[in-house]
């Protein structure tokens, strides 16, 4: 089973990104003392992908963790999302640096396809050409605003990252990520632990003399989600 102390497998996104295969998401953190904590432990136990987004409001509280921790900023993947109801994610982009107090984030994500597929896309690749961040992507998209956005990039997204879990198995989603070359990162893998108690979870983690999250972490990492 995967341990995030130990040395996790990555996959590389366009460009040679190498984005590690297990990241500690900050959803519903509220900024300040909270986010600063839970994000100090989590790279204390040996995270080394923090995810927030500039809708979850704790971008500062992030920057701080990561300064405090003393972990080399060269050793933590940052990602980030844009929030489209902004007008222009190149902008967002810049500020979301000033919040995190980092010089370049190294994945930047369309949060949801608000105002249309390819509405945010522009920016997001000026975003990328200006050394703003390593890879650019999507989240939240479906197979057909992905191919949408894909057919108008020059810069195609790296991921797509959609809640994706054995209870939402999304296998139209998955086959389009493959035929589109766009790697699909999981979020909520663990189902909000709302499945962790499950029957079928609960006796392949019995039978593997493991616990339920590490197996509903394996069935992600097996199948080649991020």
């Amino acid at each position: 089973m995967c341990d995030v102390t130990g040395d996790p497998a990555v996959s590389l996104l366009s460009g040679a990104v190498e984005l590690p295969a297990l990241g500690f998401g900050t959803w519903l953190l509220p900024d300040g003392e909270p986010t600063h904590r839970a994000v100090g432990w989590a790279l204390e136990a040996g995270y080394r992908h923090i995810d927030t987004a500039q809708g979850y409001g704790n971008e500062a509280s992030v920057g701080r963790a990561l300064i405090d921790s003393g972990v080399e900023r060269e050793k933590v993947f940052i990602t980030t999302k844009f929030n489209p109801g902004a007008r222009d994610a190149e902008e967002e982009a810049k500020r979301s640096l000033d919040r995190l107090g980092v010089e370049r984030l190294d994945l930047y994500l369309v949060h949801w396809p608000q105002g249309g597929a390819r509405r945010a896309w522009p920016g997001m690749e000026r975003a990328l050409e200006r050394g703003l961040s390593r890879a650019i992507g999507v989240s939240n998209f479906d197979a057909r605003e992905l191919a949408d956005v894909c057919a108008a990039a020059r810069h195609r997204p790296a991921v797509n990252q959609v809640q994706l879990s054995p209870f939402a198995h999304r296998r139209a989603l998955i086959a389009a990520c493959d035929r589109l070359g766009v790697a699909l990162e999981a979020y909520s893998p663990l189902t909000h632990g709302e499945d962790l108690e499950h029957p079928v979870v609960s006796e392949v983690a019995g039978r593997a003399g493991r616990t339920s999250a590490q197996v509903l972490l394996r069935w992600g990492i097996q199948r080649g989600s991020l």
